[in-house]
């Protein structure tokens, strides 16, 4: 169960000195979005139809600092979200942190790079309740259609990685390291720096439909790592000193991403997310697609979790989503592009407290 709690903004921890103007610019970008009514509504209830009107000012002015913490104060009410409704006051929710690569690729297959990003094959296919095939597990969003025209389970990573679509001309680029290349289908997104000097992004398009497998987990539940070591770095770490198992393990996770490409049209924004607006630095986060609606502004306080040499308090637009993101009350960060963002990110497993914005009109369903 799920329970909005009241909140003024003078109750937020350090709200009146957060970042408001990367998150109104954050919200700016993707409030088109609400006014073309191309925004799904999730389901705990969060319209996006309330949104028009706060959208409608975004897109009219251009705010930073007071003007856009005034923004959010004049179209918006905090309720703080509390996944169980008798839990205390606390922080009951939990971040992570997630980045964009930016790796050296190669867009012909050589001895050196020899692991390919693949484009999603003609035969795989988005599913929802109504197509999905009997017997079929309901979390599966992707089915290959045979040659009959009948939906089945698309093969895992296990087979793909095998060399199933391998001369079909799905390659979008090739790496020089399988783990840089799993690494990017954890992130679901990269830069990458083509040797003949060009760059261009890859993005989510699809997925097998197999559930996602996290091997930071398999690693603490099989004793080779403890939970305090199974950030990035440690799994990295592993990884590198047992190159004969990595294959194995990978494969474990039967999740298997294609991509798209996209040009870098603006290198000082991110990706763009499952929103459809590119993402912004400590500014954007990936939410549980089901639950959540896309668009809308979250404060999250996380107060073991050091950014800046402060405690986390910032002010976070819904614009992404992830396999693993699932729950009211569960974010995966933005932090950016490039090694030093993959260091703070593969660093953020913290407890934290969720508080979303909403219009007043829907303050008064929603909240108790």
């Amino acid at each position: 169960m799920v329970a909005f709690r009241r909140r003024r903004f003078a109750d937020l921890p350090e709200w009146s000195a957060a970042e408001h103007g990367l998150a109104y610019a954050a919200f700016r970008r993707g409030a088109g979005r609400f006014l073309a009514n191309a925004v799904r509504t999730g389901t705990l209830g969060i319209d996006a139809a309330a949104f028009h009107d706060a959208a409608a000012a975004a897109v009219a002015t251009e705010r930073d600092g007071a003007e856009a913490r005034a923004f959010f104060e004049q179209h918006f009410v905090p309720l703080q979200i509390v996944p169980d409704a008798v839990a205390p006051e606390g922080e009951h929710g939990f971040v992570t942190g997630y980045y964009e690569p930016v790796v050296e690729a190669s867009a012909v297959e050589t001895s050196r790079f020899r692991f390919p990003l693949y484009a999603p094959p003609p035969e795989l296919v988005k599913i929802d309740d109504v197509s999905r095939p009997p017997g079929m597990d309901p979390s599966f969003r992707f089915a290959r259609r045979k040659s009959c025209g009948l939906l089945e389970e698309h093969p895992d990573r296990a087979a793909i990685e095998a060399g199933l679509l391998r001369g079909r001309g799905l390659e979008i680029a090739w790496l020089a390291d399988p783990v840089e290349a799993f690494f990017i289908h954890i992130q679901g997104s990269a830069r990458l720096q083509i040797t003949d000097g060009s760059q261009l992004r890859v993005g989510f398009a699809a997925k097998s439909g197999h559930p996602f497998t996290a091997i930071g987990r398999l690693l603490v539940d099989s004793g080779e790592l403890t939970l305090a070591e199974a950030d990035m770095d440690g799994i990295r770490a592993w990884l590198a000193a047992h190159p004969e198992r990595q294959r194995a393990l990978f494969d474990r996770n039967r999740s298997f991403i294609f991509f798209q490409e996209t040009a870098v049209d603006d290198p000082s924004l991110g990706p763009v997310g499952a929103a459809q607006v590119p993402l912004t630095a400590l500014a954007s986060i990936a939410v549980d697609r089901e639950l959540a609606t896309f668009g809308v502004p979250y404060f999250i306080t996380a107060s073991q979790l050091p950014i800046d040499s402060r405690p986390f308090r910032r002010l976070m637009i819904a614009q992404d989503t992830g396999s693993a993101i699932i729950g009211p009350a569960r974010a995966d960060i933005y932090v950016g592009s490039g090694p030093e963002a993959g260091k703070i990110a593969g660093r953020i497993r913290h407890a934290a407290d969720f508080t979303v914005l909403v219009p007043p009109s829907l303050a008064e369903s929603l909240a108790r």
